[in-house]
């Protein structure tokens, strides 16, 4: 959670990050989307899709002459028909499919292709936005390769990754329609679905994980990254046990608007939030960053009334499933290995969750997470707000259980190492000055906490800044987001140092070997070495 103003396997790699290894970011407000999986969103843009399998057939063709063009001797080769990506392809006896079957599995499987084409018309508005000179992209992810035409031009250079032509293996497709859009302009779409990896031709069909339409009053740009120095303030002596003097903090990348949720994957790639701009990012560890998972938190029409409508909090849970805590849609979702997103929880009582902020999986599988209402656009005020209060609730054997209702804030949780206890910290807009507390409870086989005990007080500091994530080490050492520092605390509740960092650290993962601490800090993304570490996603075997 950030103060809040109302108004997308690697093998294990160890690599040391050469220090320009930042990389550029496209970043921008979205104002409005329209959800082409949808029934009712594609009605906004009075759109429709039809679809048809594509045939590898055999045809004549000549080999290389002396000028390297196919004028040789008569030869056979394939070709892929039909060709629908030209604008007038006649695609009337094509089936009409509903936009909520995208997802459907389509084409004849192995080495196969088939053709989507979408037809929409630019409307007045969407919501409350104008769309009259906004940016449009069109954005698709297939599973598992995608190249997209538009009204009849497929974009296409050498070197190019992406935009019309195949990003990678299911990546997402990004174009840009127009930056100058009318309303009544029509467009049509043209998108060619290929099974892949064709050198590990798999046994599955084509279709589609998402595809909407992005409406921007302000073209996307990129952001270029600067590096920052640090400080460490030892308390304690015991600080030298768990970070070395010698150690430096490593800036990694920014750019962002503002970073939060981090994870490590179980493949070996720290996955994080940025709530604004509604992205969940990809790190590798050769420095690459990379959109993981679009629209990660909402896919309304009202998105430009959310400050932070996308996803928050990320875990894996013991079979490396990702569960994502998603602002806008008041849900825990989690992906499947086939892709199908899994609705974990949304209600409670019949009521709609607030905005799920942070969670932590228990080893045996409960899941933990904290629901204030800092997602919404107007917090405690929202009109979308259903429940009276802010929970933390316990996900166990498919029920819902709310084990607290003792914070107005609860934001950062996280467990001791042998589950015992269970940490979480308060932020509360509304009294943000004498509530910056983490509390400590006893976990019960049951999923209930039960002895609440005020760990650490941090109303000393009068700031505007409180807390946010938490993790906890091998040690049972609490490292907490504060007001001006990441908090270091001995499992007896006593202050061992701070690390200062040169952004307000929304929160924290461990990664790599389990000793690094990547750290999500506004718009930045760091990295600690320490020579004690925490737990990282175990799969079950």
């Amino acid at each position: 959670m950030r103060k809040i103003i109302l108004i997308v396997a690697f093998p294990f790699l160890h690599l040391q990050l050469p220090a320009q290894s930042l990389t550029q970011l496209e970043v921008g407000k979205v104002d409005a989307i329209v959800n082409l999986a949808d029934n009712d969103a594609i009605k906004l843009v009075n759109g429709s899709w039809k679809y048809s399998d594509a045939k590898i057939v055999e045809v004549d063709f000549k080999s290389p002459g002396p000028d390297r063009k196919p004028t040789g001797k008569p030869i056979k080769t394939n070709d892929i028909l039909p060709k629908a990506g030209a604008i007038d392809f006649d695609d009337s006896n094509w089936e009409t499919i509903a936009a909520n079957s995208l997802d459907k599995r389509r084409g004849t499987g192995k080495i196969s292709f088939n053709w989507y084409r979408f037809s929409f018309t630019v409307p007045e508005k969407i919501g409350n936005t104008e769309i009259k000179n906004t940016t449009i992209f069109f954005e698709i992810v297939v599973d598992d390769y995608a190249e997209v035409w538009v009204n009849g031009k497929l974009n296409k250079a050498i070197g190019q990754k992406g935009n019309g032509v195949i990003n990678g293996y299911n990546s997402r497709n990004r174009v840009m329609l127009t930056n100058h859009a009318m309303p009544g302009e029509k467009f049509t779409l043209a998108v060619l679905g290929i099974n892949g990896p064709l050198s590990d031709i798999p046994d599955n069909f084509i279709w589609i994980r998402s595809a909407t339409l992005d409406f921007y009053k302000n073209t996307p740009k990129a952001i270029a990254f600067k590096q920052l120095e640090n400080t460490i303030e030892r308390t304690n002596p015991a600080l030298d046990e768990i970070i070395s003097s010698d150690t430096k903090l490593e800036k990694l990348a920014t750019g962002f608007s503002f970073t939060e949720g981090p994870v490590w994957s179980p493949d070996g790639y720290l996955l994080f939030s940025d709530p604004d701009q509604n992205i969940i990012y990809r790190y590798t560890q050769s420095g690459d960053v990379t959109v993981y998972r679009t629209k990660s938190g909402y896919t309304g029409t009202d998105i430009n009334e959310y400050h932070q409508p996308g996803s928050n909090g990320l875990a894996f849970d013991k079979e490396g499933r990702l569960t994502i805590c998603e602002h806008g849609n008041h849900r825990i979702t989690r992906i499947e290995k086939n892709g199908v997103v899994t609705v974990l929880a949304d209600n409670y009582q019949g009521k709609r969750l607030n905005s799920p902020n942070d969670l932590v999986y228990r080893s045996d599988g409960v899941l933990y997470f904290t629901d204030p209402p800092y997602g919404l656009p107007n917090a405690f005020n929202d009109k979308r707000k259903e429940l009276s209060f802010s929970g933390v609730y316990c996900l166990i054997n498919g029920e819902l259980k709310l084990v607290s209702t003792d914070f107005k804030g609860p934001n950062g949780i996280a467990l001791s190492p042998d589950e015992k206890y269970i940490y979480i910290s308060n932020w509360d807009i509304n009294d943000i000055k004498t509530t910056k507390l983490i509390m400590r409870y006893e976990v019960n086989t049951d999923g209930t906490l039960s002895n609440g005990k005020e760990f650490y007080n941090m109303n000393d500091d009068k700031s505007d800044l409180a807390l946010d994530g938490i993790k906890v080490d091998n040690k049972g050492n609490v490292f907490s987001s504060g007001p001006d520092a990441i908090y270091v605390i001995s499992p007896l509740g006593k202050l061992l140092g701070k690390i200062k960092t040169p952004e307000h650290v929304a929160n924290m993962a461990w990664g790599d070997d389990a000793k690094s601490l990547y750290i999500t800090a506004s718009t930045g993304l760091y990295r600690l070495k320490l020579n004690t570490g925490g737990k990282l996603a175990a799969l079950s075997k």
